[in-house]
């Protein structure tokens, strides 16, 4: 009998078509032939209906299904008592919940379609939980029964009898100018409760956009300005859904540092956050989730931040002796072949030379450098300080004013470049865009496996180019980027809108291409865990964002991370089991230590 109940089948609405398939998955179904109702399609249902209780799990189903609409997913053994939520007959379901503490930062860590957005809209009171239970509802009394001595019971009760505020930082700021009208100052005039407008508007940078109408504002600004609006308001819950996205590395840790201020003995932050070197920086604990995305997730208990985030890259959860990944992932940051003196003469060098381009009252300076194949040169700066424009000129999308210097001709180079915003407007799906864009490549087996495979595109092929969600389309525009045949790959931004596990993915698979390829990649990227596990060289922006900048010429690993990071004036150690970079808190002793070594960041420890 238990063992029965720990299985999801799940079908997916917009793939299930009963019109237009014959019902395999019905007449295929052993259970279905001796009589019973398992698998249920009547000429008036919408989607087909799987009978949890009935299915014995033999998945004939999900092979015969001409959609691929069914999933049939053998849970660990005992979660069948800890649903807390389902939206409806084979859908997606919720175990657990993370539990906040009051006077402190929750910090929760998982991939996409996990469930986290869910988690939140449960702890902020919007989701009433149903413990499982669509067809009907328990009512408060008896979830707070069900939540009986644990944290989450006073939590709950303090909920509902206190009537606690709870506001959240939506994910995608890019809808907010679609419900938020009038400018900037007008908005957090009215929002203002806490008396903190002009801290808020120092801290945030937004001081320069205090006039402009919300709807003009850029994806940086308006992560800024969302997270004032809910900093800026007297609540007992904050939650902030992905606070770091459009960010620069300064911004995100001014972001949460401002996050942080929010912190009073009774109340409660939680924060969803893929760029693990800022969840690190912020949080006090962390909750990770793991599951199928988009037919289950768990809620582990809390752990301290460096075990939690360990746990979540290691793909182990010691407390369940659960593994919910295949492969654990690691940073370890492989010697480049460069360094070998003896394989230095087959890499093909490209100089360029001293230029400047003056765009309004925006002067930036390109001091000259020089690059080889196989190489990734990562754009370490603030934004506004002119990476995309230094990528445009070197794509010839830009002529610049001046150059100077003995070779004062810019080489021809044939160019891919991913822009930072992704409009889709192609009209089809995703496999005619890959068809008449990179016809060869996404045909060629090597493309296949090194790029298409761990960036998962198989799965979106049928899908609409217009329907894609962001993350998605990332995916995608990554893999167009790679697919076209160039000797300079410019790519901005890769890791927007991807979750922590894709990041390292997106990070492996660009590195192994240019290697490769023998090509050479330019990136820009804001998540530092993804930016020094990229790069080979590092170019340094300084000066003042939006007036007058200089990039300089591409520098080694170690010493380029040292200038960036004593402009921010942080340091980072390296985690001695899987070697990602971690930030170190404020005036440490580790922190004291580095700054007076002058060594802000280690390779090595």
């Amino acid at each position: 009998m238990s063992d029965r109940l720990t299985r999801i089948a799940i079908v997916t609405s917009d793939r299930c078509k009963p019109k237009k398939c014959r019902q395999e998955c019905k007449k295929s179904c052993p259970v279905v032939k001796t009589g019973k109702l398992c698998i249920e399609v009547t000429p008036a249902s919408k989607i087909a209906f799987i009978s949890e209780e009935l299915c014995i799990g033999c998945g004939i189903c999900v092979k015969k299904c001409p959609f691929e609409a069914i999933q049939i997913i053998n849970l660990p053994k005992d979660l069948d008592k800890d649903t807390t939520h389902r939206y409806g007959p084979n859908t997606f379901k919720l175990h657990r919940l993370p539990v906040p503490r009051p006077g402190q930062v929750l910090g929760l860590v998982g991939t996409n379609g996990i469930g986290k957005s869910t988690a939140l809209k449960v702890l902020a009171g919007k989701l009433k939980p149903n413990l499982g239970r669509f067809n009907n509802p328990p009512d408060w009394q008896e979830i707070l029964t069900y939540f009986r001595g644990s944290e989450l019971q006073n939590y709950f009760t303090r909920i509902l009898e206190d009537n606690l505020k709870a506001i959240i930082k939506p994910q995608y700021v890019d809808h907010i100018p679609r419900a938020v009208q009038g400018n900037v100052g007008q908005v957090l005039d009215q929002k203002d409760e806490r008396d903190k407008k002009a801290e808020l508007c120092r801290d945030l940078e937004l001081n320069q956009v205090i006039d402009r109408n919300v709807g003009d504002l850029s994806g940086g600004e308006l992560q800024r300005f969302a997270i004032a609006v809910v900093a800026i308001q007297n609540a007992e819950i904050y939650m902030f859904d992905e606070p770091s996205s459009y960010l620069d590395v300064k911004q995100r840790l001014k972001a949460a540092q401002v996050i942080r201020s929010l912190l009073r003995p009774n109340s409660y932050v939680i924060v969803v956050e893929h760029d693990l070197s800022v969840l690190d920086y912020l949080s006090d604990f962390i909750c990770c989730l793991y599951g199928k995305p988009g037919a289950y997730g768990v809620v582990t208990l809390p752990f301290s931040v460096r075990e939690g985030i360990n746990i979540f890259l290691s793909g182990f959860v010691p407390t369940e002796n659960l593994r919910f990944r295949d492969e654990s992932l690691t940073f370890k940051v492989a010697e480049t072949p460069q360094e070998n003196a003896e394989e230095i003469q087959t890499y093909a060098r490209y100089k360029y030379p001293t230029m400047s381009k003056t765009q309004g009252n925006f002067k930036l300076r390109v001091v000259e450098g020089e690059f080889t194949d196989s190489q990734i040169v990562v754009m370490l700066g603030e934004n506004g300080t002119g990476k995309t424009t230094f990528i445009r000129m070197l794509a010839g999308l830009l002529k610049p004013d001046t150059v100077e210097g003995s070779e004062a001709e810019i080489p021809e180079f044939n160019v891919s470049y991913k822009p930072q915003k992704i409009s889709p407007k192609f009209q089809f799906s995703v496999r005619q865009l890959l068809h008449s864009k990179i016809r060869d490549s996404y045909m060629h087996p090597q493309f296949v496996s090194d790029v298409m495979k761990p960036l998962l595109i198989e799965q979106l092929m049928d899908q609409e180019v217009v329907n894609l969600s962001g993350g998605e389309l990332q995916r995608v525009a990554l893999c167009l980027c790679l697919g076209k045949p160039a000797d300079i790959y410019l790519i901005d931004e890769p890791s927007a809108y991807l979750d922590s596990e894709q990041r390292i993915v997106a990070s492996k698979v660009i590195k192994r291409f240019i290697l490769h390829a023998k090509k050479t990649a330019f990136v820009v990227e804001h998540d530092f865990i993804m930016a020094s596990y990229l790069a080979d060289r590092v170019i340094v922006y300084e000066g003042q964002p939006s007036v007058d900048c200089t990039a300089n010429s591409p520098q080694s690993l170690l010493t380029g991370m040292n200038l960036f990071l004593s402009h921010l004036d942080i340091t980072f150690r390296r985690d001695p089991s899987n070697y990602r970079p971690r930030i170190n808190k404020l005036e440490s002793t580790k922190d004291r230590e580095q700054k007076a070594a002058g060594s802000y960041y280690y390779l090595d420890d």
